[in-house]
């Protein structure tokens, strides 16, 4: 069954994902970062060429090979596997058993649809299972799957699917409290507005140890 570009609009304007892992083609790195940039920077060169940039201009030259080093190196760094952070954990010999949340972790990453920015925070908890991990690696691991083309719903799975896996524990969360320029700079403009996603995994469903967590958090989101 074909799809309609107005059908494909309309899911790109109400952010509707079609699948909670990234997207990525099977060939995605049969080709070096360096041939990315080189043909990257030939697709920008044309579209300011089209949008009729002059790029003879002093201020434009460099712009299509930043633009294209920045794909690749910087905000869509995080579909690179080699960039993974790595997943080291520690005995939790110190027999911390309560919750463990870092919270305003800072959420810079790009939606797919619009090519846009996400900016805002994610506030991530577990309870150990008999490991822990370096205070640091939560924020790299958001990091990590913020920086690929994304949509917010994905992004929070993401985050708490990969600490169970380092944790050997389903009890996870993740909320994410974020701006998308796609609605604030285009479409209906509206700066105000915020989008707040969760996912909640083993006692983080049950709704006491939920709610312990939104308090830490001070969000007063219901979920």
């Amino acid at each position: 069954m074909s799809i309609d570009n107005e059908f494909l609009d309309e899911m790109g304007d109400n952010h509707i994902a079609t699948n909670a892992e990234t997207p990525l083609r099977a060939d995605a790195f049969n080709i070096s970062d360096e041939e990315k940039i080189e043909s990257i920077k030939k697709d920008v060169e044309n579209i300011l060429t089209t949008l009729g940039m002059d790029l003879t201009d002093d201020s434009l030259k460099g712009t299509p090979n930043r633009v294209a080093k920045m794909f690749v190196k910087e905000i869509f760094g995080g579909l690179n596997p080699n960039k993974k952070p790595s997943s080291s954990t520690f005995d939790n010999k110190y027999k911390y058993g309560e919750m463990l949340v870092e919270k305003n972790i800072v959420v810079y990453s790009t939606c797919e649809h619009h090519l846009l920015p996400i900016v805002g925070r994610a506030h991530v908890a577990y309870i150990s299972n008999g490991s822990v991990v370096g205070l640091s690696k939560m924020n790299r691991i958001v990091d990590y799957y913020a920086k690929r083309p994304q949509v917010q719903e994905r992004l929070t799975i993401q985050i708490v699917k990969e600490l169970q896996k380092v944790l050997n524990t389903e009890d996870v969360a993740c909320v994410i409290d974020a701006k998308h320029l796609c609605v604030n700079s285009r479409g209906i403009r509206d700066i105000e507005s915020s989008t707040v996603t969760s996912e909640f995994g083993g006692k983080f469903k049950e709704e006491q140890t939920r709610r312990e967590f939104l308090d830490y958090i001070k969000l007063d989101t219901q979920f």
